[in-house]
């Protein structure tokens, strides 16, 4: 079994709370035999799968595997062609370089459901949308990766795994692949 969630901000990609009072997956009437296909943090939102077949997880996740992943990110200002060619090229994380990825200004900019809370909007400082596509998943690497290219994340929405994209499933609801799905998801 297959499934696609649209994570709320705020949730913890896992089911047990770590502390009294967590948002989990646990809230939203999963199949019990269930688990996470990788994380989003807390504070990012959108495509998050979850099986309850573990050869999936190795063949999504394994970085020598290069599974794409599609996240749309807003940043502050609008990154320059330096910044995105920085971004597509690989940035030094803990001394290491990322490996090469898609990354793009996004225009006209994407109708994401509101966030609760809202982003916070300050007059002096305009935003952008931005759609990276990576190949690895290292710990919070898009919110590190545009802060190294001088572009903070302000929100972060996974869009697509291989390709299959979110669409039009509601912020908070699950539904079970398809075949046909299942196969969208695996390529890439």
């Amino acid at each position: 079994m297959l499934i696609a969630l649209n994570k709320p901000y705020d949730v913890l990609s896992q089911f047990p709370a770590e502390q009294p009072g967590q948002r989990t997956l646990s809230e939203f009437g999963m199949p019990k035999e269930v688990y996470p296909v990788g994380r989003l943090d807390r504070d990012s939102e959108g495509l998050l799968l979850l099986t309850n077949e573990r050869a999936l997880v190795d063949r999504l996740l394994n970085p020598r595997r290069g599974h794409p992943r599609t996240y749309q990110v807003l940043v502050e200002r609008v990154p320059d062609g330096e910044a995105l060619a920085k971004l597509a090229g690989g940035v030094l994380l803990d001394g290491k370089p990322t490996l090469p990825c898609r990354a793009r200004i996004l225009n006209p900019e994407p109708e994401h459901a509101p966030r609760v809370p809202p982003v916070r909007v300050r007059k002096q400082i305009v935003d952008c949308w931005i759609e990276l596509t990576l190949t690895e998943g290292r710990n919070r690497q898009v919110r590190r990766m545009t802060a190294a290219v001088g572009h903070p994340t302000l929100r972060l929405v996974r869009t697509a795994i291989g390709l299959f994209l979110l669409g039009n499933l509601p912020v908070g609801q699950w539904r079970k692949l398809t075949a046909a799905e299942r196969e969208a998801v695996l390529a890439g």
